[in-house]
């Protein structure tokens, strides 16, 4: 490999495990926040101690995500002029209004106000620290909003102008948001980090009903997650299907890869569904392939004799790596449908009175605890992978975008990153597992009523 071909794989390198730490921080905020609005409402309306202690529990948790998250955003954008500065000139025009409206409308919303969530806990007014906990889970969805409008502009290209020099800029502000891709793929993510969260929660929740059998909090936020979790997921596969036509229509060459398809069928035939199968990218073909015949027209055109393009009819230059994309695929398909299983049979186990006592699917849920997010993961893994060779889809290729960086100094930097992210990202779960782990805070650590000087502040915060 030459030098530049060391550049661009190390620049890719570091924007993926940066961004791959990042967007799991931002998920986790923004899938715990609904929980926090549903947990506080429990409490200031239906008197429920259980989801006051469910609430605090998890608060700390939500304060340390977001701060975490903000240095790992920052790191994460700054390398939009270190090592992609070409791409953030000639895409700058869309990409720059977007994160400047994600960090000044969304973003200093819910870092402030996470401060005035977690501290003014039994200072300010319940109905006024509910108003906040509300604001904050709002800053999270319109954070992703413009960050996944950046994102599906990319990946869809639409209403732009680009001029001799090969600057884009939107024919309007509506150019912004239009991306064919948007609002499937907004979807996508925030159901997503939704169920992502409620797996989480219901793990995490599992493992202490397994060592605190009468903790009431740990039973509180299982029913409440294994109950989203059961509600989400079938909306989720319809969202995904829809995504999935959509990918067809406009980026047909990254579901051939995550299919593995590299010819057309014969004639009468469909598209098979390969459960398993090693592809190789130089021989054009699959190794040790598993698949059931017709059934991929199932899903893919819904019927049994349809056909997707294939990957032999794209030049060998445009298409996509099929090894990672196909297997992340099945990987998100696989944990999306064992969470949706398990998640069932809790909530049968739950309405016929003997989920406490499952032992064994209550340690089903704890090792499932991360399954949404490597689904997630997996997801990005195809969306991100999927596009190559291009950055924006069949308009500027990756190769074109990456800054021309000395070699020695890239080495150090991605060195540099690799470790920071691994220690911080490491005594990160660190922490979180032995919080989990250690009882629930006492009575007069959860809030001090001496401090809130109302008297409809003190009944309410009380119990």
């Amino acid at each position: 490999m030459t030098d530049a071909e060391w550049v661009l794989l190390l620049s890719r390198g570091q924007f993926a495990l940066t961004m791959g730490m990042h967007i799991t921080l931002a998920a986790l905020t923004l899938g715990l926040a609904p929980f926090l609005v549903w947990f506080e409402a429990r409490w200031l309306w239906g008197r429920q101690h259980a989801a006051r202690e469910a609430l605090h529990f998890w608060i700390k948790i939500f304060a340390l995500t977001v701060a975490i998250g903000a240095v790992s955003g920052v790191v994460m954008e700054f390398q939009f002029g270190t090592n992609w500065a070409p791409f953030s000139h000639k895409v700058g025009g869309f990409i720059g209004p977007l994160l400047f409206f994600e960090v000044l409308v969304a973003f200093f919303m819910e870092s402030a106000l996470t401060g005035v969530m977690l501290f003014g806990m039994g200072k300010i007014r319940p109905g006024v620290h509910f108003a906040v906990t509300c604001l904050v889970a709002l800053g999270a969805l319109i954070s992703a909003f413009w960050i996944l409008a950046a994102n599906s502009w990319m990946q869809t290209p639409v209403n732009y102008h680009r001029d001799g020099n090969g600057i884009f800029s939107p024919v309007d502000w509506l150019a912004l948001i239009s991306a064919p891709s948007f609002p499937l793929r907004f979807a996508h993510m925030v159901l997503a980090s939704y169920i992502a969260v409620a797996v989480m929660i219901a793990g995490v929740a599992a493992w202490r009903v397994l060592h605190r059998p009468d903790e009431k909090a740990a039973r509180c936020m299982f029913v409440c997650a294994i109950w989203f979790a059961v509600v989400a997921l079938p909306v989720q596969f319809v969202v995904g299907d829809r995504h999935g036509e959509n990918t067809l229509r406009y980026q047909p060459a990254k579901l051939a890869a995550m299919e593995a398809t590299w010819y057309p069928p014969s004639p009468g035939e469909g598209e098979p569904l390969r459960l398993f199968a090693i592809p190789d990218q130089r021989a054009r073909l699959n190794h040790f392939e598993l698949a059931i015949p017709d059934i991929g027209s199932l899903y893919l055109r819904h019927n049994l004799t349809g056909h997707i393009k294939s990957l032999s009819e794209f030049p060998a230059a445009d298409r996509p790596p099929v090894l990672p994309v196909f297997f992340a695929f099945r990987i998100m398909v696989g944990l999306g449908l064992l969470m949706f299983f398990s998640q069932l049979a809790a909530v049968t186990q739950h309405l016929r009175g003997r989920l406490y006592a499952s032992r064994r699917l209550l340690w089903l849920m704890v090792i499932l605890t991360p399954a949404g997010f490597i689904a997630m993961l997996s997801g990005w893994v195809v969306t991100e992978m999927g596009r190559q060779p291009w950055i924006v889809q069949d308009l500027l290729r990756t190769a074109e975008s990456v800054s021309a960086l000395p070699l020695n100094w890239l080495i150090i930097s991605c060195c540099s990153v690799a470790v920071v992210y691994i220690l911080a990202f490491g005594y990160g779960l660190r922490y979180f597992l032995r919080y989990i782990a250690a009882p629930l805070p006492a009575e007069d650590e959860v809030v001090s009523t001496k401090i809130v000087t109302s008297p409809a502040g003190r009944e309410a915060w009380k119990d």
